[in-house]
């Protein structure tokens, strides 16, 4: 439903230009892309800059307080674009957007609408309802969890695409599977690809499955079929994004689906790497590990969200472990890859947690070598089963905590980088600004575990270069092109 509040000529949105701004994580980077894509196929211009734009689009991050005061920031600064440019709208969607619906639209009148993922199919539709003037209703959030599973449904040969996109529009919002347009927004040789959406899991600090839904596995097909068309828009490297790429195909039957989906994927012509994103622990099978330790193609780059090492702590968060069974795990995927890449993130200053648990964690990050480790403070989210635990520990002792195992990993970091020097690497070219040249190597994920920089060489963003390391710089690292 929509409400009238000033009239603008329809002529003037016809070719309406947009800018979409995106934060938060990798997943949040394709819903961007197929927003673009159905944008685009519905006649708007997508240009980069908001300065340019009538409409700004912010893709926004709910996931922690954080990330939820940079987007309402972003929102902000998007709004007062309208004061000095051509700026006519600013519009929210994303987790913030979907998590708090009307509650954001009301402390948030400076956006001019906020839309929710059951928008998504209809976007063009909504921005020009803003344009003209209409009110959008924001919808009152629900737990999507007990909402239908969001799930692919096909339309016919007539559905809207992108020229050179053989997929179709899909029906039901951002998670609605693989038949979605998607126009790439930023370059690069690497890209994300949406393996599956929402989440089973109840870890009991995490409110992401209340706003993203249970989890629905993408088609192989349909992975492999937009794989073929990243390639030919020049990408080099997919990087398999989901809540849990561990869950891949429980729902379709077949919960080793993605130790076959691996190969496949790393045929297809044009594509030199696949790396899979968020692995939970518990449920990396031998298989999957075999999978990526030894798939030709595929990134020996474990992904693994450890969360915690005390057992005692771990429970309390729903989640299952030790510093034992971790050490195991990672002992036998390096006894199938010894130079695998190995990434974590963990949680300081859990309800509970205590200063033995606390050492737990920092002894087995010491035991286990990782590459690197975001390292997290806990903070109440709404709507979780950690808000109402007891044993909260006060800010400063939170804070305090962080610091100290900050410290602690950046050492390990910078000693683990060191460990690599002498190591054969293939480097994946992303920037060449003059004589500066980066990219990274097969350990090295995208934005957050370091980057490579070559000491020679005449290189173009894309080329695969094989190096040798002499040298590290923190979590970076000094390579020299073998010939």
């Amino acid at each position: 439903m929509t409400t009238r509040s000033r009239d603008v000529p329809p002529a003037s949105i016809a070719t309406a230009t947009v800018a979409l701004v995106t934060l938060g994580c990798a997943r949040n980077d394709v819903d961007s892309e197929e927003l673009a894509g159905r944008l685009a196929a519905d006649g708007f211009r997508l240009v980069d800059d908001p300065e340019d734009a009538e409409t700004v689009v912010v893709n926004t991050c709910g996931f922690v307080e954080a990330a939820k005061k940079d987007s309402i920031d972003t929102l902000l600064a998007a709004a007062d674009l309208k004061d000095c440019g051509r700026t006519r709208a600013v519009v929210a969607v994303g987790c913030l957007a979907e998590r708090y619906g009307r509650d954001l639209a009301e402390s948030l009148p400076e956006a001019d609408a906020v839309l929710g993922f059951d928008d998504y199919p209809e976007i063009a539709a909504r921005l020009r309802s803003v344009l003209a003037g209409d009110r959008l209703h924001p919808h009152a959030p629900e737990d999507r969890r007990k909402l239908l599973p969001i799930s692919p449904v096909e339309r016919d040969a007539s559905a809207l695409s992108v020229p050179g996109h053989a997929s179709d529009i899909g029906t039901h919002g951002p998670d609605s599977g693989p038949r979605t347009v998607r126009r790439r927004l930023a370059g690069g040789p690497m890209a994300p690809l949406k393996l599956a959406s929402g989440c089973d899991r109840r870890c009991s600090f995490c409110a992401i499955p209340s706003f993203r839904g249970s989890f629905v596995s993408r088609r192989p097909s349909d992975v492999l079929a937009e794989a073929r068309w990243l390639a030919g828009e020049g990408v080099r490297e997919v990087f398999l994004v989901s809540e849990n790429s561990t869950s891949y195909g429980k729902d379709l039957g077949d919960v080793r689906l993605l130790e076959t989906l691996l190969p496949e994927l790393a045929e297809v012509e044009g594509i030199e790497r696949v790396r899979v994103s968020y692995l939970q622990p518990a449920e990396t099978r031998p298989g999957l590990v075999e999978a990526i330790a030894t798939t030709a193609g595929v990134s020996r780059y474990f992904d693994l969200s450890f969360q915690h090492a005390s057992p005692v702590l771990l429970r309390r968060m729903r989640r299952f472990g030790s510093p034992e069974s971790f050490l195991d795990l990672l002992t036998r995927l390096r006894s199938l890859a010894p130079t695998a890449g190995v990434r974590s993130n963990v949680i300081v200053g859990f309800p509970g947690e205590t200063q033995d648990d606390l050492q737990t964690l920092c002894d087995f990050l010491v035991a286990a070598r990782l590459d690197v480790t975001g390292v997290f403070g806990y903070s109440d989210e709404d709507g979780t089963e950690a808000a109402g635990l007891d044993g909260k520990l006060d800010e400063d002792e939170i804070r305090a905590r962080v610091e100290h195992v900050t410290d602690l990993v950046e050492q390990l970091t910078a000693d683990r980088a060191e460990d690599r020097i002498g190591e054969d690497v293939v480097v994946l070219i992303e920037t060449v600004e003059g004589t500066v040249v980066e990219g990274r190597a097969d350990h090295q994920g995208p934005e957050v575990d370091g980057t490579t920089r070559l000491t020679t060489g005449s290189h173009r963003v894309g080329d695969l270069v094989p190096a040798r390391v002499v040298a590290a710089e923190g979590a970076d690292l000094v390579a020299e092109p073998r010939t």
